[in-house]
């Protein structure tokens, strides 16, 4: 099965190929340039229409102390 749903691919198509034409803006409003960043935003854009997209990853987990 799928990770991703082809809505949420098709998001990252677009949001690349708005990458490439230069006119893709980051939320501070700056161009983006970063092909991750490019990535991550095309996902986030899915995720809000409601496409199956994974949850973001969380930090590393802490670990419990053993206790004595």
């Amino acid at each position: 099965m799928a990770t991703y749903s082809k809505a949420a691919s098709k998001s990252v198509e677009s949001t690349m190929r708005r990458r490439k034409a230069g006119t893709l803006k980051s939320g501070s409003g700056k161009t983006v340039r970063s092909r991750k960043q490019a990535i991550a935003i095309g996902l986030n854009e899915a995720r809000e229409e409601g496409a199956k997209v994974p949850r973001k990853a969380s930090g590393p987990r802490k670990r419990a102390s053993k206790k004595r």
